[in-house]
């Protein structure tokens, strides 16, 4: 591509119209990719300005489907495991690559995948035998559907838990219904507070009917308000029990999927962090955490169209 006579490289950012010589993009469709985040860009006093050297980054990873990139952003669900496993791969790579993994939530983490704010989302929706209808249509409410994949990370175990003092009360779900007993809710979206609700739902009451005092935005932080006795039970996992030193009572499995574009699933980066995640230490450290199985790791379930 040859650079037009009369634009400057020298200056460190450009404007639409350089943007629109350099691209060969008219200036609507720069202003169009602007406006929806496609494209590197700031606004300085109402007006759009493109830093170059990040403009030349997003062309290279463009025009080799991201096969090149050397960033992965990791959101959504919350999970001791991957978070270990994300933590190694990250001090692995080193510098030669930005490895990052903020749990959100399964509904805003696909918001963010959906505004390209993101790279992978983890998501959990129900039961086992239900995630291979209820996950592809949870994607299907997002625009960018079409374009997504779902690779399975991993099985794990979903149920409640309970401060070890209050466990010794019952070990059966309904006796927590109970008003004497301090629940932790999860934010709208989280896939916890949504297996919480099936759960509810078979013994006809609701999250309104629990005596819920607090809200976690992590799992990590729903064990924690248990730990230091800021209430008495939450949903989540019996891998995030064990962390904590909790009880834990069984209320299923569940799969736990990544939700990404198809060019992120082709990137080097992402084919050796789920080689990382099938690995023989990643192994060693789901059975020490309880409550995994790793047997479908890796698998293609959804978006082979």
């Amino acid at each position: 591509m040859s650079k037009p006579e009369n634009l400057s490289f020298s200056t460190p950012f450009l404007s639409v119209k350089q943007v629109s010589e350099y691209l060969q993009l008219n200036e609507k469709k720069v202003y169009s990719l602007a406006n929806e985040g496609h494209i590197p860009a700031t606004k300085v006093t109402g007006k759009w300005m493109f830093p170059r050297e990040l403009i030349d980054r997003w062309m290279l990873d463009s025009s080799h489907s991201g096969l090149l990139n050397d960033r992965l952003v990791i959101a959504g669900s919350d999970d001791p495991l991957l978070y270990r496993v994300i933590n190694n791969f990250a001090s692995d790579m080193g510098s030669r690559a930005l490895i990052s993994y903020s749990p959100t939530g399964t509904g805003l983490g696909l918001n963010l995948l959906q505004s390209q704010r993101i790279d992978v989302c983890g998501i959990h929706w129900g039961p086992q035998a239900e995630s291979k209808f209820r996950h592809p249509a949870l994607l299907q409410q997002h625009a960018q559907h079409k374009k997504w994949v779902l690779i399975r990370a991993f099985q794990r175990e979903q149920g409640l838990i309970i401060s070890p003092p209050v466990l010794k009360f019952s070990e059966q779900p309904e006796a927590f219904f109970d008003s004497q007993f301090r629940w932790v809710k999860r934010q709208t979206g989280a896939g916890a507070q949504r297996f919480l609700q099936d759960v509810l739902s078979h013994y006809h009451k609701t999250t309104d009917q629990l005596n819920c005092e607090l809200e976690a935005n992590s799992e990590r932080e729903a064990a924690a308000a248990i730990a230091m006795d800021l209430a008495d039970i939450a949903p989540g996992t019996r891998s995030i029990a064990n962390e904590f030193g909790l009880g834990f009572i069984s209320l299923g499995w569940e799969s736990f999927d990544l939700a990404l574009p198809r060019n992120i699933w082709f990137r080097h980066l992402f084919q050796e962090f789920i080689s990382e995640l099938k690995s023989l230490p990643s192994q060693q450290m789901a059975e020490s955490l309880g409550g995994y199985d790793l047997g479908s790791c890796g698998e293609l379930v959804w978006g082979d169209d």
